[in-house]
């Protein structure tokens, strides 16, 4: 990769951050990713059905956390790229190729944005995979990833829950939960529960509304 400029002074502030529970999760037989759907400026809830989770290419996807600007502009020029791979290698890029780019956007400009990643994506080759990049722009590759505000309420609750090789339908209740607790306690977070589901057949969305996934919590 010959790098990636990016003149960071045309991306517009983040005055809106997207206080939020993102997360991404293996199974056998592909990968899912979840988010909440509330944007915050500042106490201010700015819009309850955000959509966090975005695609840069068929079956690769991101969740996005921090600034709703930065994170948008990041995944629009990843997109950009990813379509300029396909084009010049004739055939479709990895998710460790787009998390790379990620990675890299990220980490160079790592004093300007404010931008936390989780990309997933799924090829014949690998299956499912997870990477997460958090503010800073390191890159980690990982069975399963949470990030956002609220994350932080769930790190028990995932690592006791986590297994290795469940199936699609343990880890769509297992992300649906976890997101559910982190809305639960997290005042940044809220609203729906969008879901992607990836596997060889390609992309599925899911939506779990508040008189659904809050049942769960109770």
């Amino acid at each position: 990769m010959n790098g990636i400029s990016v003149d960071v002074n045309h991306l517009k502030k983040g005055e809106v951050n997207l206080g939020t529970s993102i997360m991404a999760c293996k199974f056998d037989g592909g990968v899912i990713l979840g988010a909440d759907s509330r944007t915050t400026t500042g106490s201010f809830i700015a819009n309850r059905v955000t959509d966090k989770l975005t695609q840069v290419h068929e079956k690769i996807w991101c969740c996005r956390s921090g600034s709703a600007a930065d994170t948008q502009a990041v995944a629009d020029i990843v997109h950009y790229h990813l379509q300029a791979y396909s084009a010049q290698n004739d055939r479709d890029p990895s998710a460790k190729v787009a998390a790379s780019l990620f990675q890299e956007l990220c980490y160079s400009n790592k004093d300007s944005l404010s931008a936390g990643i989780i990309v997933a994506g799924f090829d014949e080759m690998t299956g499912g995979e997870v990477y997460s990049i958090p503010l800073g722009g390191s890159l980690h590759k990982q069975e399963y990833a949470i990030a956002g505000s609220g994350s932080t309420y769930i790190y028990g609750f995932c690592n006791t829950h986590f297994k290795s090789n469940m199936s699609e339908d343990e880890v769509i209740q297992f992300v649906k939960t976890a997101l559910a607790e982190a809305i639960k306690w997290d005042g940044s977070s809220g609203g729906v529960i969008r879901m992607v589901v990836l596997t060889k057949e390609g992309p599925r969305r899911l939506i779990f509304y508040p008189d659904e996934y809050e049942k769960i919590c109770n």
